[in-house]
């Protein structure tokens, strides 16, 4: 009998996804309009209601730390109509930080797709003598305590990430936690603080010498800084922190509609708009199996749970 059940379940979502999409494709975004989460949603969502031949209209629910928007996703009807555009923070940090998460970032979604990434970069004051890693490390040791890094906040994802970098390098530093990722930028290029872990928002200061890179946080070196090594490569092995977009739905969506969307999702990112605009906002565009995003997220939770317990970082609720 279960297996009769299981065999109509299949075949019930294989006859719905010949006729998928029937209306308007809702992609919630846990973050408000402007940021990286929202600009990514917004490229990928015209591309593939192109391949879909229908809508697909983002709406920005943000809230809690994105918890607000991931709930709403998770718990809409698994038919493929809503989907989720899942991040770091999202699918990361936030089972780290948060002693009550208000959903569960494995059971209650359905990878999709990784659209894109690009990495956190190691960003210094200008005023620093430090030109290399290991130049900025063997200042950092000199000096036990005196210097200190900014954040966008306690519980941040650039939060954990500087505490993942002492802890490979067992550094002595200050951590000066500020209201999001503008005004952490902002005292560094006066030189207030001594350096940050920040994303593609740090290019424009980096590009007019406000501030200087020391190395990128991606596995490989970057392609929009091809001259600038690797955080591993630059003397801290082991070390890689980037941001990714992925494309989830709720759980239980049947599988059939899953990989129709994947194969749209990889179709999408393949067409020269999702490609150039992409690539103006530095994202490298990605693709794959569901697998490769569901292994992003185990990677993902793994790394940051052991980073917050080590350091008892936690976000009071």
């Amino acid at each position: 009998m279960k297996r009769l059940i299981a065999l109509l379940a299949v075949l019930s979502g294989t006859a719905f996804a010949q006729t998928f999409p029937t209306q308007p494709v809702r992609m919630i975004v846990a973050f408000p309009p402007g940021g990286g989460a929202d600009v990514a949603a917004r490229i990928i969502a015209n591309e593939l209601g192109q391949q879909l031949s229908q809508s697909v209209i983002v709406e920005n629910v943000g809230g809690a730390g994105g918890q607000i928007g991931a709930t709403r996703a998770a718990q809409s009807p698994a038919d493929g109509h809503t989907l989720f555009l899942g991040t770091p923070s999202t699918h990361g940090t936030n089972p780290a930080v948060y002693p009550k998460l208000t959903y569960d970032p494995v059971k209650d979604f359905a990878p999709i797709g990784l659209i894109g990434s690009s990495p956190f970069m190691l960003v210094v004051k200008k005023e620093m003598k430090a030109n290399t890693v290991k130049e900025f490390l063997a200042e950092a040791r000199a000096a036990p305590g005196a210097l200190n890094y900014a954040s966008y906040g306690n519980g941040s994802i650039n939060h954990l990430i500087g505490e993942f970098f002492l802890s490979l390098t067992d550094l002595k530093v200050g951590h000066v936690p500020y209201r999001g990722g503008a005004p952490a930028m902002a005292d560094l290029m006066a030189g207030r603080v001594d350096y940050t872990f920040d994303g593609s928002a740090a290019l424009g200061p980096i590009r007019s010498g406000k501030v200087k890179v020391l190395a990128v946080g991606s596995p490989k070196r970057w392609s929009v800084l091809p001259d600038v090594p690797t955080v591993s490569e630059a003397g801290v092995p082991g070390f890689e922190a980037f941001t990714w977009y992925g494309l989830f739905a709720p759980a239980a969506t049947p599988k059939p509609i899953v990989d129709l969307l994947n194969q749209k999702l990889n179709a999408a990112l393949q067409t020269p708009g999702a490609k150039d605009n992409f690539a103006k906002q530095s994202i490298d565009v990605a693709g794959g199996p569901p697998e490769v995003l569901a292994k992003q997220v185990q990677t993902e939770i793994s790394k940051w749970v052991t980073v917050a317990k080590q350091k008892g970082i936690r976000i009071a609720e």
